[in-house]
């Protein structure tokens, strides 16, 4: 028996509970399809610049899959899972859950969770699949601390992967979202940490549900079924592809950013300075500068990758968290702090300590 003494963890302003221990993420990978689509190269498909996007979004380039490569959302995340598991000096059969966040799934049922287990081998464990967009990578592993923290588990495989390309109206009518999105798949397994100075400090989850259809792909729906959009048969509609109110969107985002941010900070007696890295939800590279320029953070304090992978939606943080720490920019007892917003609207934080 440890002499460890039970540490009161924040949840909400009413709401508290004791661990003995805290989450930490043990193993990160991620991974992207090889076919790199570029600004210059959508300018034959739709009526584009590159100068229009990258002023527009930042975003210079993607990843998406060529139909038939192989790639399916679930395969993706598998990849990346499987390097995770490998960092964390893990087998597939240590994982004893699996969380999976996309707004892409393989099928619309079942989820892609079970794929992953089917793919990795693994016998009869948990799979969970999460479905907060945006936020969905900080809400799955918000729900593997909480498993981790009460001993339920003690691998919780976290997964964000997302296969947009297929999917989006590659046209001139459909270029103000086509233009965003990206493939790729980023994945952590958390596990238990008896050291209470680090892991994961605290999660902070939000929902705006006032708001859904201004970020949002309508149908098919269980109000839309398919064969109601087949025999309607209407080129007009629009309902099948992504549908975004841009600068209502961005407006709001700038302002839950912040919130989200300094709310973890505030839960964790720190400031804007003690951020070691920001790896914000990589939605828009200005939301990012906006946000840095706000809270008044250095280069160093912020990581982005848009420019070279677009939006990857619940992959673009672990992705953006496997890249960093790939280059040495995460390094022992460094604060690292996550933050998205998204369709639903969802926002949500996470502060680690490295």
């Amino acid at each position: 028996m440890n002499n460890l003494t039970p540490l009161t963890i924040f949840v909400s302003e009413t709401h508290y509970y004791t661990s003995m221990f805290r989450s930490k993420i043990a193993g990160i990978g991620h991974f992207l399809p090889e076919n790199i689509v570029t600004n210059k190269s959508l300018e034959s498909v739709m009526e584009t610049t590159d100068e229009w996007i990258q002023e527009r979004t930042g975003i210079k380039e993607r990843r998406w899959v060529i139909p038939g490569d192989g790639n399916t959302t679930s395969s993706m995340g598998t990849k990346a899972a499987r390097k995770a598991i490998k960092n964390a000096d893990l087998t597939p059969n240590d994982i004893d859950f699996i969380v999976f966040a996309t707004l892409s799934p393989d099928y619309y049922f079942p989820g892609p969770g079970v794929m992953v287990q089917k793919e990795l081998g693994i016998k009869e464990i948990g799979a969970l699949d999460v479905r907060n967009q945006c936020s969905g990578f900080i809400y799955g592993l918000s729900v593997a601390d909480q498993f981790i923290k009460t001993g339920m588990y003690k691998n919780i495989l976290v997964i964000g992967s997302e296969l947009h390309s297929g999917g989006l109206e590659k046209s001139i009518r459909g270029r103000g979202v086509s233009v965003i999105f990206g493939d790729g798949a980023g994945a952590v397994v958390l596990q238990k940490s008896e050291n209470l100075e680090t892991g994961i400090l605290s999660t902070h989850l939000h929902a705006e549900g006032l708001h859904a259809e201004e970020l949002a792909l309508i149908g098919p729906s269980t109000g839309r079924w398919v064969p109601e959009i087949i025999e309607t048969n209407d080129p007009e509609d629009t309902s099948y592809y992504p549908h975004m109110n841009g600068n209502f969107v961005f407006k709001h985002a700038i302002v839950r950013f912040s919130e989200v941010i300094m709310e973890a900070l505030m839960a964790n007696e720190l400031k804007p300075e003690d951020i070691g890295i920001l790896i914000p939800h990589q939605a828009n590279l200005r939301i990012s500068q906006f946000i840095q320029k706000q809270m008044s953070l250095t280069d160093d304090q912020v990581f982005n990758n848009i420019m070279h992978y677009g939006n990857t939606t619940a992959a673009s943080i672990p992705i953006a968290l496997s890249e960093a720490w790939q280059e040495g920019l995460i390094t022992e007892d460094k604060i690292v702090c996550l933050a998205a917003f998204g369709s639903g609207f969802t926002w949500a934080s996470a502060l680690i300590r490295w």
